[in-house]
């Protein structure tokens, strides 16, 4: 194949893909906005909600 064709198919797929995302990123925003779909607040920062295998953590790891 000529390496301009393979160009222009692959230039052409990734059009295709992003109208898909627009019209998809279009459908979620409309159904937000309709009340489909509800928003989830932020998970609360309190200790009970977090593994215990995981609570002893240090905050930071690694760095100098």
């Amino acid at each position: 194949m000529n390496r301009n064709v393979i160009i222009v198919i692959v230039l052409v797929v990734l059009v295709l893909l992003t109208a898909v995302q627009a019209i998809q990123l279009s459908s979620l925003k409309t159904s937000i906005s309709t009340g489909k779909v509800s928003v989830g607040s932020a998970p609360s920062s309190g200790g009970a909600s977090v593994p215990s295998s995981i609570q002893d953590l240090p905050s930071m790891v690694g760095g100098c």
